[in-house]
This record gives C-alpha cells, structure tokens and sequence, in this order.
C-alpha cells in the first residue's frame, strides 16, 4: 500500500493496486460520520467500438453502456437495491460519456457495503428474457427525454457541434439502437470493460484503511480473472468545424432555451496538458461570465438572460467544447449581444483584477470540495482514469498567469466554431 500526503491539504490517500489490476484508493476523513464509496469502469457512452490486445474490433449498439449499468443492478435474488437498504446503504449509478460509476453512502456497516458493492458489480446476470424486459423500460426513458427541453437543448448542442463523434449521440442510446442488444453483447461488453484492471474503487470518509483494504484485498483474491490485454478504442475522424451553426426545436416551453458554445480540435492529448488546459479555461470562463462579471451584468440588466445562465467546459482525451446559456426571451438578440460585448475583451484582454479574482474564487471551489465525501469520490477516478492526480490541482490554480488566460481566451472563442442549439415555444 502507498501513502500520498498532502500536507498543504492536510489529507492522506491510501492506494493500492491489486494483482488483478484493480485499482483502490482509500480517503479517510476523521470525524466525518457518512462513508462513499465509488466503483467506477472507464466505460461510457462513447466506446462503441473497440479491441482488446490483438482480438477483433467489435462494433456494438449506441446506448449499451447505459443498458449495461441498468442490468448490473438485477440479481438472481432480487433487486440489489434492497440489500443496499436492509444494510444500511443508499446506492446508486450513472453512466456518463467517458464512465460508469456505481456507488453508495452509508453511516454504518461500511464493511457490509463495500462487499455488496463489490460483488454485485462483479457478478453480472443476463437473461434473454430480462433483457427484453429493460428494452421497454429503457425506451420510454428515451422518449421522456426527446420531450425534455433542457435535454433537447443540450443534446442539440452536440448534434450541432459534432459530425460523427458518438458523444452526439444521447448516452441511452435510440429505441432502434437498443433493440439490436442482446444477452451475448452485453456480456461481451462487461468481460472487456469491467475487467478489475479497467477500474478504480474509491472510498472516503470515517475508516480504517488497513482494515478496509484487507478486507478488499480477500474478496478479490477470492475471485477469479483471466489476464486481459490493453483495450483499444476507436473514434470516427471528426472535423474541426461545426456539423451545423444552429439547431432549433420547438417544444411546450414558457420561455425559449439558448445554449451555445465553442468547440475545439479533436484528438489525443497530453494528459498533464489537458488538465492545465481545463483548469485555465475554467478560470477565464468564470472572469468572463461569472455573475459578478460586467457581461453578465449588461446581459441581465437587459433582461436577455436570468440566473438560469450557466457555462461549463468539457474537457476529454477525444473532444473539448465550452457550453454556455440557459433561458431567455429573445435567443437571437442573445447571441447578438454576446458577440458585440465579448469581442473587445477578447481584442483587450482580461482584465487583471478579474482574472485573480476568479482565481481564487476557484481555489477556494476546490477546497470546499475537499470537505464533501461525494465531490472527492465522485470526481477522483474521472481523472485518475486519464492518468492525472485529482490533488495536483490545487497547485496548478496558483501557477496561472493572466498573459496564458488571455492566449487561452483567443484560442477559444472561435467564431467559426460557434454552435447554437436552440429551443422555442410550439407555435399555438
């Protein structure tokens, strides 16, 4: 076992990595009376077509992964969840484009949980007859959706953006997408990517990590794997431009959806540069459009957006895009003033002031993350899967410089690379 202190942080992780490959990472938290624990592949929405070592490149249904996620929680006994509640336990999953993570929290019998979580994730039960059964289930899920304004605006975004890259694709996947899984795909799916060396278990709060990780290291002993080969995942070449300027739909809505952004060159990335790439641009978005910034403050004093504006940046090994937006009365005078107020700080800079300020807006973000058990598990194997430490950031937040956030902010805002995706009300 190795012991990662960060004394700047006043926090200790424990890690492991096991003969099978998986990979353990323990968070004690003293004085913290809840425990969480994450089980997470590095399986999302976007790996659809892969190989494993010198095997053949299988190609599988959009939506799978999701699926996957939905069945893992069926048992020969029963419904998981219940054991989860009998002992103690609130469980979850989610299925996000680049992982799947299942989780619970639990003040007691933390020990009883980490084993069900493991050996239910580990103990796959697919039937013909119950994978009929989820088709139905998932595909209504798929049509409440398609009527979701706040997804539809969303997904039109990527629609918009990409041309090929399956993260344009609704992570459920389509009704007809769905229909072609079967039990020996599903199966085919789970031996590749939840294979122990393909995965990390994350555990903070009130524990022991000798006890707990003896206890992780016995039920995996007790388990057999056979030794798998590096999986290789294949992406469809995708253009720099945008697939379309402007998506529009119209649904019941009170007041029209605008979310637009700026997407970026596709491809593999350096992984320590990807993560100074992704906390810079965070801080230059917030100096930009946080809620104290003027443009924020001209659009909402003209009325054009509400406390629903939001901005994220998504940044991946394969594909990076800025998301900005929310209601508002008027989306075209939106995009039309956003322009016009962005384009001179873009031609002047940042100013000094604001990108300090949000600087340190962020680095105290970060801190408080440290004190939520969920934030720290939640996020850690996200980037822990793309070979970068979580705690590194915090540094990195105090190496920035102004004269970078303003090269980053020339970078990004691409006019020709500006996607819309909007969302009206049905004509009556």
């Amino acid at each position: 076992m190795q012991v990662r202190e960060y004394k700047q942080l006043k926090e200790t992780l424990y890690t492991e990595t096991l003969e099978n490959g998986l990979k353990v990472y323990l968070l004690p938290k003293p004085g913290f009376q809840k425990t969480y624990a994450t089980f997470s592949t590095r399986y999302g929405s976007v790996d659809n077509r892969f190989r494993v070592g010198d095997g053949q490149i299988q190609d599988v249904p959009d939506g799978i992964a999701h699926f996957l996620e939905h069945k893992m929680f069926e048992e020969p006994t029963g419904d998981i969840f219940a054991t989860f509640a009998e002992q103690g336990a609130s469980a979850n999953a989610f299925t996000s484009f680049d992982r799947t993570l299942y989780l619970f929290s639990a003040t007691d019998r933390i020990e009883e949980n980490v084993t069900t979580l493991l050996d239910f994730v580990q103990n796959p039960y697919f039937t013909d007859e119950n994978v009929e059964k989820e088709k139905g289930i998932i595909g209504q899920e798929i049509k409440m959706y398609d009527d979701h304004p706040d997804f539809r605006v969303y997904y039109g975004l990527l629609e918009a953006m990409f041309h090929r890259h399956p993260i344009r694709i609704d992570i459920a996947g389509t009704i007809e997408s769905i229909a072609q899984i079967t039990k020996e795909t599903l199966y085919t799916c789970y031996r590749t990517f939840y294979h122990p060396s393909n995965m990390g278990l994350f555990i903070a709060g009130g524990i022991d990590p000798d006890n707990l990780l003896a206890l992780i290291r016995r039920n995996q002993a007790g388990k057999t794997f056979e030794p798998q080969g590096p999986i290789e995942r294949f992406y469809p070449e995708e253009p720099d431009s945008v697939c379309e300027p402007v998506k529009r739909f119209r649904l019941p809505v009170s007041e029209p959806k605008c979310l637009f952004g700026f997407k970026e060159g596709t491809g593999p990335i350096d992984a320590a540069q990807l993560l100074r790439q992704e906390v810079l641009t965070e801080v230059m978005l917030d100096a930009l459009f946080g809620p104290s910034s003027d443009l924020y403050q001209t659009l909402y004093e003209e009325e054009l957006i509400s406390d629903s504006f939001g901005f994220d940046y998504n940044a991946s090994q394969e594909c990076r895009f800025s998301v900005l937006g929310g209601d508002t009365p008027d989306p075209d005078r939106l995009l039309v003033r956003f322009r016009e107020l962005l384009e001179p700080v873009i031609a002047s800079g940042l100013a000094a002031e604001d990108f300090e300020r949000s600087r340190k807006k962020k680095i105290g973000g970060f801190l408080r993350m440290l004190n939520s058990t969920e934030a720290v598990a939640n996020t850690y194997t996200t980037y822990a899967f793309r070979g970068i430490d979580l705690f590194d950031c915090l540094s990195l937040y105090g190496e920035l410089t102004l004269e970078e956030a303003n090269r980053r902010l020339r970078d990004h805002f691409r006019w020709d690379r500006l996607a819309v995706s909007i969302v009206s009300a049905q004509e009556s």
